[in-house]
């Protein structure tokens, strides 16, 4: 496992953990302490005992996701049709820590992959009951596209500079005239112009849970925030398969637009990622090519 994806990332280990437990929250400062291996870039994970774990940002940008997710989960969670965490304390900076940090409830599961899923298909269904859900909480005062969730929810247009440069960086190794083209295509989609809903904002495999085969929880809410909602329908890409992107759809009743800028996201999220994390982190690389190839965008040069 590859720790270190960032250049300017801040150093975490089991024993910066016990020093910020035992002076903020010693009734957990004698649990067993083991990182978790996990393909996520914006935080560290350490597992406090059976039932806890604690969140620490690893990179600036991730540093507003701790507040907003101890304000917003809490009541957004009852209305949801999957678990969601359940935020337990927030911690403060200490002890060479320069940031907020988070204790939450452990959630049971792995991965949903294609391949631990027992029915896509229903799992497609399973997954669009929570988005509609999520979507159907009241919005107001809900944070807006920003630097706390990377601006997932803003319009495509936004991210044109970022998809150009990253398209630039991939020349020979993908195929950048097919994904300019997608790009460009995805570009003349006529933008949001409704009211801002409700979204996770990085619904992908490694943020999504199942038990026995079903879905069971969605996790990693730093990507919360109200706008297009376009921006959810990236799993379509990024996880699901042709028979069961189509149930995800059906059960959505997505609108022609909505879905096709969704194509525009899963393709602009896998074309930034790529060039980054490239040599650092193989499974984020794994799920972007993977995204690229459901978009019909080829690897050229892997």
């Amino acid at each position: 496992m590859v720790w270190v994806v960032h250049p300017d990332e801040v150093f975490t280990d089991s024993a910066l953990v016990s020093r910020l437990l035992a002076t903020q929250f010693p009734q957990w400062a004698a649990l067993p302490i083991k990182r978790v291996a996990s393909s996520g870039t914006d935080n560290a994970l350490y597992r406090l005992g059976d039932e806890l774990v604690m969140r620490l940002p690893r990179v600036h940008w991730a540093v507003g996701q701790v507040e907003k997710e101890q304000q917003w989960l809490p009541k957004l969670a009852p209305h949801l049709s999957l678990a969601v965490p359940t935020p337990l304390a927030m911690g403060l900076p200490c002890a060479g820590y320069p940031w907020h940090w988070s204790v939450y409830r452990w959630l049971d599961g792995k991965n949903a992959t294609l391949d631990s899923l027992s029915d896509p298909c229903q799992a497609a269904k399973t997954l669009a009951g929570f988005i509609r859900a999520l979507q159907g909480c009241d919005a107001t005062d809900g944070p807006a596209p920003g630097d706390h969730n990377s601006g997932r929810g803003e319009p495509l247009a936004k991210r044109d500079a970022a998809v150009r440069s990253a398209l630039a960086k991939l020349n020979g190794r993908i195929d950048t005239d097919a994904a300019t083209k997608a790009w460009e295509t995805a570009l003349q989609v006529p933008a949001w112009d409704n009211a801002r809903v409700w979204l996770h904002g990085d619904l992908q495999s490694g943020n999504l849970l199942a038990t026995d085969g079903q879905l069971s929880a969605v996790i990693d809410f730093g990507c919360l925030g109200v706008g297009d909602p376009a921006c959810e329908l990236i799993v379509g890409w990024n996880l699901f398969e042709t028979d069961s992107r189509q149930v995800f759809r059906d059960a959505l009743a997505i609108d022609d637009a909505t879905w096709e800028r969704g194509r525009g996201w899963a393709l602009s999220m896998a074309l930034i990622a790529l060039p980054y994390y490239w040599d650092t982190n193989p499974s984020i690389v794994q799920v972007s090519l993977r995204t690229l190839d459901e978009v019909h965008v080829s690897c050229v040069g892997a």
